[in-house]
């Protein structure tokens, strides 16, 4: 008859270590993957499943079975272990992505060019180009807010796009 995790757990109180590693064989797998996401290191999560073992062995004894399963236990022991060797872990600073970088200010020079590009377009495009790329509004918005048709406001809004860019000198 193979034992629950419960009762090797009950044995482990009573110092059977057969009872440790028989759930150190059923867990450590499952603990050891837990801990390389969260550790992102070889070393550290064998270390911590290690730990965690030990943890369990020393607080056997009070292991309650009415209050969680023996893997919910494990897995909290496992995971309060992982989580200090985090906050251990020296702040190191990380790469900024690029999607993360700080961006350069606006050239001027574009931004008047900007300016006069809006300026060939009608009062109503203009309005359309200002909600939608300077308040940053989505297109549905902005159907919202002049009471326009949403396929209207896209249309309208690539129309007066092409017609900037031809201002602009583009293709």
């Amino acid at each position: 008859m193979t034992l629950t995790d419960e009762d090797l757990i009950d044995q482990m109180a009573h110092g059977q270590q057969e009872a440790l590693r028989e759930l150190h064989a059923r867990y450590a797998p499952y603990l050891y993957s837990m801990g390389r996401r969260m550790l992102r290191d070889q070393g550290d999560t064998e270390s911590c499943v290690q730990d965690a073992f030990l943890n369990a062995w020393k607080a056997a004894v009070r292991f309650d079975r009415r209050l969680a399963s023996a893997k919910t236990w494990l897995v909290t022991i496992a995971h309060r272990r992982f989580l200090q060797a985090l906050r251990d872990r020296p702040d190191t600073s990380l790469p900024i992505e690029e999607w993360d970088a700080p961006t350069a200010a606006a050239d001027p020079t574009d931004t008047l060019l900007a300016q006069k590009a809006v300026e060939v377009l009608d009062v109503g495009e203009r309005q359309l180009i200002e909600l939608a790329y300077y308040q940053g509004h989505s297109h549905a918005e902005v159907a919202e807010l002049t009471g326009l048709p949403l396929g209207t406001v896209k249309t309208r809004l690539r129309s007066a796009l092409a017609r900037m860019k031809i201002h602009l000198g583009g293709d």
